[in-house]
């Protein structure tokens, strides 16, 4: 793995009807134990809008072999088991960012936006 490239993984997770609020305060009070690790670059938990009660949760590792690390610790499994009664089913992707753009400069106006070359 080249240096400055971060190792990304995505988890889709499908919540049981009904739980959805309860899941999304747990996993706000467990997720530290993510944070915390200091291997751990962030991490985001999006709701779906195409299917109900699908959520998807996206962080970021300074490398693949510090995330394992981190995914076998017993910290992260007593994290899991606290989330584990939500779910009914679940999936996990992980990648490498190869770019990353961010804007420059101040905000336009659409105007501006439109006009720019």
């Amino acid at each position: 793995m080249a240096d400055g490239e971060i190792f990304r993984v995505m988890l889709r997770m499908q919540i049981k009807p009904g739980m959805a609020g309860d899941f999304e305060r747990t996993w706000l009070e467990v997720g530290d134990a993510v944070t915390s690790h200091p291997a751990n670059l962030g991490q985001w938990l999006s709701r779906g809008d195409d299917e109900e009660d699908v959520y998807y949760v996206v962080s970021d590792w300074v490398s693949e072999p510090r995330f394992r690390e981190f995914e076998t610790s017993d910290r992260h499994l007593n994290h899991r088991a606290k989330l584990h009664p939500y779910r009914s089913a679940g999936s996990m992707t992980t990648m490498r960012v190869v770019a990353h753009l961010v804007p420059e400069g101040r905000p336009l106006s659409r105007h501006e936006w439109e006009i720019a070359k």
